[in-house]
């Protein structure tokens, strides 16, 4: 079992505002984290700038061309009243994808039986046409078109266990029986989306969590909901926006996680992979705002990413 760290010294240079939750510091953060000895075998790579033309896989050109014409020479610009961009960010964003369909490649040619992509900006809440929630464009959407086009993968699954429900990723696939999307989320709560009446073409899945739930609830959605829908549909390919903003540290949200339930959730899903995927498994970072809670939930998911 080899797993590969894809990390990148662009991911710092999306600089967002003074005080803004999405900061170049939660790369830092869990780059000290997976510095400790326990990771000596990662096997660590410098994400590849990726294939602009691939953005096109999730986004029209036309919305592709906007956000390029939003990137500011100098400062901080704004998107909306979540997102921002600044000189390097254009950079940054294609380079998170590159480093996603890299980690594609990685599983398919069996250079690595699972991947963890560290990169900045997040990707869930793009949407076909929108950019919003810190996310300029969808990378684990492109990422899953990537696997269909150049690897033939008739079914992939996208796992979201991001605090916030992946409104882009859901809006993108809407209508797609070959991607399944499983999401627990809070709700209420940005974006909004979510609700369990929610989908698409039978191939969503969502398993909203209420304000103050903890483990059992997350555990529970998990078995219930999204477990019995990855066992029914026997993906070619699991994908996990791995959003850390479930821990209960986290500031921006109200579900009481503890690293032990990202362990727990990340060996179900590898128990998946092995038994449907031939191993392949891809995990993209997404949210997670409190660095000490980031680094230890990261931690506890790479380390159980290494045991298989």
């Amino acid at each position: 079992m080899v797993t590969r760290l894809y990390t990148h010294p662009i991911f710092v240079e999306h600089i967002t505002p003074p005080g803004h939750p999405e900061r170049p510091d939660r790369v830092r953060a869990i780059e000290r984290a997976l510095e400790e000895q326990e990771f000596e075998r990662l096997d660590r790579v410098e994400a590849p700038e990726g294939d602009e033309e691939t953005i096109l896989y999730a986004h029209p050109s036309s919305f592709v061309k906007h956000v390029r014409s939003q990137i500011p020479e100098t400062g901080i610009v704004r998107i909306d009243d979540d997102t921002t961009a600044s000189p390097k960010s254009w950079q940054a964003a294609v380079t998170a994808i590159g480093a996603a369909n890299a980690a594609v490649d990685d599983v398919f040619f069996g250079r690595a039986s699972n991947v963890f992509v560290a990169s900045r900006p997040p990707g869930h809440h793009a949407e076909k046409n929108k950019a919003m929630g810190f996310c300029l464009f969808n990378n684990a959407a492109i990422a899953a078109r990537y696997a269909q086009r150049h690897y033939g993968a008739e079914r992939v699954a996208i796992v979201d266990w991001d605090v916030h429900h992946g409104n882009g990723t859901q809006d993108i696939f809407w209508d797609d029986p070959s991607v399944l999307y499983c999401s627990t989320h809070q709700m209420p709560l940005y974006p909004g989306t979510g609700a369990k009446g929610e989908t698409g073409v039978g191939n969503i899945v969502n398993a909203p969590l209420s304000p103050q739930t903890g483990s059992d609830h997350f555990r529970e959605a998990f078995k219930s909901r999204v477990l019995p829908a990855l066992d029914n549909f026997a993906p070619d390919l699991i994908i996990i926006s791995a959003g850390f903003d479930a821990h209960h540290r986290d500031p921006l949200a109200e579900i009481n996680l503890s690293e032990d339930d990202f362990d727990w959730a990340t060996g179900k899903l590898l128990e998946r992979a092995d038994r449907f995927s031939s191993n392949r498994l891809v995990s993209l970072l997404e949210g997670g705002y409190d660095l000490e809670g980031l680094a230890f939930s990261v931690a506890a998911h790479v380390s159980r990413l290494m045991k298989g």
